[in-house]
């Protein structure tokens, strides 16, 4: 039973937003992994900067996601699919999207917090020096770091309920709830 009308879908700027996020945050996350046990070297440079560039950029979009969902409201959910879902799924799906949500802004300005603590300015895309976030300091540097783990396994963590809800929808209940944000169907 596919109960989602062509009203009820996402624009498509915040289906494009959604996706460009998404893959940005599934890369970020992969390349964060693969980095941190990496000996000191060239290629360990590059990558972290590769990856605070990235993390500007995720802020800065999240930004203009969250201005574009402020001022164009998402379209409701097929009233079919809010009267099937428990009452425990609503709630888990309004605090699963707050949290990502706050999560988009908390993992990159933690991780700006810690580059900036430890001595490493960010150069966005090696051309624009940002300003720090914080004065340079070791100790501090250290009581950061793992808060910049910790909010990214979060994020991903969420990642992985969102897109196991999404599957959930689509394959389990066949209300065509995932076709809201796919991107060329209307």
């Amino acid at each position: 039973m596919n109960t989602v009308s062509p009203n009820s879908r996402y624009n498509g700027l915040s289906i494009a937003l959604h996706w460009i996020l998404a893959i940005a945050l599934v890369g970020m996350f992969g390349v964060g992994l693969y980095m941190a046990d990496l000996p000191f070297s060239p290629t360990r440079l590059k990558l972290y900067n590769w990856h605070k560039w990235a993390g500007v950029t995720v802020l800065f979009l999240s930004v203009l996601r969250l201005l574009w969902r402020l001022t164009h409201r998402p379209p409701a959910l097929p009233q079919a699919v809010t009267l099937a879902m428990p009452g425990w799924q609503m709630q888990a799906y309004h605090a699963t999207h707050g949290l990502m949500y706050a999560l988009f802004f908390i993992v990159p300005l933690v991780g700006w917090a810690y580059s900036s603590a430890a001595g490493f300015p960010i150069v966005w895309f090696g051309v624009l020096a940002l300003p720090d976030f914080v004065s340079a300091d070791k100790a501090l540097a250290e009581l950061i770091k793992p808060w910049h783990e910790i909010s990214a396994f979060a994020l991903a963590a969420l990642v992985v309920v969102h897109v196991g809800a999404a599957l959930k929808h689509h394959w389990i209940d066949k209300d065509g709830l995932l076709t809201r944000m796919l991107p060329g169907r209307r």
